[in-house]
C-alpha cells in the first residue's frame, strides 16, 4: 500500500480535495492523508460542495495538524505553503503550488479542483 500526505496551511481546501482525489483514483491501494501547517479546524463549505458535484462527500473529512501524522510516506506533497510546511520523512517529495481556491469564484474553484485530480492521478499513476 503506498502512503501519500498533502500538505497546505489551513488544511480545508487543497489538501482536503487532494486527499479525497486518491480516495477515489487510488481506492483501498492508497494510505492517502491529508494535514496542515496551521489548520483552520474546518473544511471550506466550498471545498464541501464542489466535490459534492462529483459524488464526494467531503463534509465526512477533519481539518488537521502535522502534529497528528506520523510515519513515513511514500510521497509528501505540499500545496504553496512554502516555508510553513515542515519536513515530513518521505520518499518523494513535491511542491505543487496551487493558488489557494478559498476565495476564488466557482468557474475558477472548479479549475483548481480539476487540476487537482488531474494531478493527484498521475502521482499515484508514479507510484505504482
Amino acid at each position: 500500500m503506498k502512503r501519500v500526505l498533502f500538505i497546505c496551511v489551513e488544511n480545508s481546501n487543497r489538501s482536503q480535495m487532494a486527499e479525497a482525489f486518491a480516495h477515489i483514483h487510488g481506492g483501498k491501494g492508497v494510505d492517502a492523508q491529508s494535514a496542515g501547517s496551521k489548520p483552520s479546524g474546518v473544511i471550506n463549505p466550498k471545498a464541501i460542495r464542489f466535490m459534492a458535484e462529483l459524488d464526494y462527500d467531503l463534509s465526512r473529512h477533519a481539518s488537521k495538524s502535522l502534529d497528528d501524522i506520523d510515519g513515513e510516506f511514500d510521497a509528501v506533497i505540499t500545496m504553496g505553503c512554502g516555508d510553513n510546511c515542515p519536513w515530513v520523512p518521505a520518499k518523494r517529495r513535491e511542491d505543487w503550488g496551487l493558488p489557494d481556491p478559498k476565495n476564488m469564484g466557482d468557474d475558477d474553484y472548479r479549475k483548481v479542483r480539476d487540476e487537482i485530480s488531474l494531478r493527484v492521478k498521475n502521482l499515484l499513476d508514479s507510484l505504482s
